[in-house]
């Protein structure tokens, strides 16, 4: 805060009032912000909510920062944009949050005036048992909710592996992201009354 303005024509500029030694890599030249400040300056700059959760997702996936990083970086930092969607993200990809945000999604269900589904329902497989978040077993459908997108080609496979195999053997299921089930609920909703309604629930 009160330096000189780059004349760089193709920078964009950004400053701070608050960045201190802890912030800035001790040794690397030219000065730069460490791997966590600078994922939390990236992911507040973005328009898009989307991209600045993608960000932090990605960067602890990819090991790029620990989640303790970004959160010690945050304090410091103070206010930002999207600050509440950085915490948000930071305690999913550390499974701070459940993998099924359960007010959230209760909120979901109430609104659209679903009926009470069982949760954590138990399916066994080949393999030993696996859970379901969400199930209406009477109207044969069931809902997961992945809290963080799967960027390792291995997990994602496997979970892909897991869903075939779920819908193969009933019920039908739909699965949601636990970003969706936050901030995009008319979306979540509607897609949960027309399957519940292809299961023959008629609220």
């Amino acid at each position: 805060m009160g330096a000189r303005r780059p004349s760089h024509v193709d920078v964009t500029p950004h400053w701070s009032i608050h960045l201190e030694d802890a912030d800035v890599h001790p040794l690397r030249r030219p000065r730069r912000t460490r791997p966590a400040r600078s994922l939390l300056d990236e992911a507040s700059w973005s328009d898009a909510r989307r991209r600045a959760r993608a960000l932090i997702l990605a960067g602890v996936q990819q090991r790029i920062v620990r989640p303790r990083d970004l959160r010690e970086s945050l304090v410091r930092r103070g206010a930002c944009r999207h600050r509440g969607l950085i915490v948000e993200s930071i305690l999913d990809a550390v499974g701070g949050i459940q993998s099924l945000p359960e007010l959230d999604f209760e909120t979901i269900r109430r609104r659209c005036r679903l009926p009470p589904p069982a949760r954590q329902a138990v399916r066994r497989r080949k393999d030993g048992r696996c859970y379901l978040d969400v199930e209406w077993s009477d109207f044969d459908t069931a809902c997961e909710i992945h809290g963080v997108p799967h960027i390792r080609v291995l997990q994602w496979e496997a979970d892909l592996e897991r869903a075939n195999e779920i819908t193969i053997g009933g019920p039908r299921l739909l699965i949601f992201s636990s970003y969706a089930v936050r901030h995009q609920q008319e979306r979540v909703g509607s897609q949960l009354v027309r399957m519940l309604s292809r299961g023959g629930w008629r609220g």
